[in-house]
């Protein structure tokens, strides 16, 4: 593997970076703040082709490779979690699950509009009753004609009330077999397709979360994904390629802490120098920069496989837990570098905090990357 960084990532790298400056930091305060998703800046982003980074050209995407998508959404993450998250969410999820497992005609209708940012995409695969344990999902899909009847309720799903275009995997068959889950393609304004927003979360909290409500939403037989059961099977690969997303914003995450850090660190004084002089504040950041470090390189390693279309299943998982947990190490020394301070809203410390707690949640907690990764090593 070449671990040297090439032109179109360094290209993207300084994009972000740019944008960011101009159209996240000054606001992403107030956005916390507020809870409030700013869906003009994520349309913006559309047109910086942000939105659909690794989609063909061929369908309104930039088609680049899921390296370039990494480096955008840690340079995402170093700002700010949530913007990170929903740009993560809206590539790797809907967008994601529509172009890998699409038919031609869904990929033609929906993608160039994903791509642009023109439709916001959210995926739905959590109920309030089922997470982790998502084959006892009781959102359910019955036929009628050439039409699907879906009921129940999806939770904690990103961009539920902002989302133009939803991707949601419903129970066509029997409760745990995995065969019997289906995907479907739901637009907003369908009759008795509602969302109410989540509020009051802990982080991330410029990225929409919301509730999803399914009270007899008919959907045409054309908006099911690939065939009728294959919708656990595409889910799980989905997530594969997920997995590696929150990772890289993990990475992101942490790295924007560790620099706060170091930032910090130079500029503090007690007893007559910058405390970065002091071996116990040194030992923090030099902790932190190997972990960011070893982060990287498992994420980046996973984003490889992917562009190759190897398996990833073990190296995802690998790059998913291993860089979440040292996103929130990172945050939790930040703040703790920068004292009273880090307790503060005026420094950047504790929203790092916040934000990395997520990434232990969200596509599978560490103790699911656990149970994934023992899997793969004792077949």
């Amino acid at each position: 593997m070449d671990f040297s960084i090439n032109e179109n990532q360094q290209m993207i790298a300084q994009m972000v970076q740019d944008f960011a400056a101009k159209e996240i930091k000054p606001n992403l305060n107030q956005w916390d703040a507020d809870e409030h998703f700013p869906v003009d800046v994520m349309k913006k982003m559309g047109e910086l082709g942000l939105l659909g980074i690794y989609v063909p050209e061929e369908y309104g995407g930039s088609g680049f490779s899921y390296l370039e998508y990494v480096t955008a959404l840690i340079e995402l993450g170093k700002v700010c979690g949530g913007i990170g998250l929903s740009v993560a969410a809206h590539n790797s999820l809907c967008t994601g699950h529509i172009y890998y497992h699409g038919t031609e005609e869904q990929k033609k209708k929906y993608l160039p509009k994903l791509a642009s940012g023109e439709f916001i995409g959210a995926w739905g695969l959590t109920e309030p009753n089922t997470g982790s344990d998502a084959m006892r999902m009781k959102t359910t899909a019955v036929k009628d004609g050439d039409d699907w009847i879906i009921t129940g309720a999806k939770n904690w799903i990103t961009h539920g009330l902002s989302g133009d275009v939803s991707v949601v995997l419903v129970r066509t068959g029997e409760l745990l077999d995995s065969k019997g889950i289906t995907a479907f393609i739901v637009e907003k304004g369908t009759p008795g397709f509602s969302a109410v927003k989540i509020k009051d979360k802990l982080g991330v909290r410029a990225s929409e979360t919301a509730e999803l409500i399914f009270d007899n939403v008919r959907v045409p037989n054309a908006n099911v994904i690939g065939e009728v059961g294959k919708g656990f099977m595409q889910a799980m690969q989905v997530l594969d390629g997920g997995r590696i997303s929150i990772a890289a914003l993990s990475c992101g995450v942490a790295r924007g802490a560790y620099e706060a850090s170091v930032k910090y660190a130079k500029e503090r004084e007690q007893f007559g120098k910058p405390i970065a002089h002091f071996q116990a504040i040194a030992f923090k950041l030099a902790d932190m920069a190997t972990e960011v470090q070893a982060a990287e390189l498992l994420t980046f390693q996973a984003a490889h496989l992917k562009n190759n279309k190897k398996p990833l299943t073990k190296e995802g998982a690998f790059a998913k837990y291993y860089a979440s947990e040292v996103a929130v190490r990172c945050g939790n020394e930040a703040v703790q570098i920068m004292g009273g301070y880090g307790y503060t809203k005026e420094y950047p410390a504790e929203k790092f905090l916040r934000d990395a707690k997520l990434m232990t949640i969200g596509e599978g907690t560490s103790e699911i990357q656990k149970v994934v990764i023992s899997r793969e090593i004792l077949k």
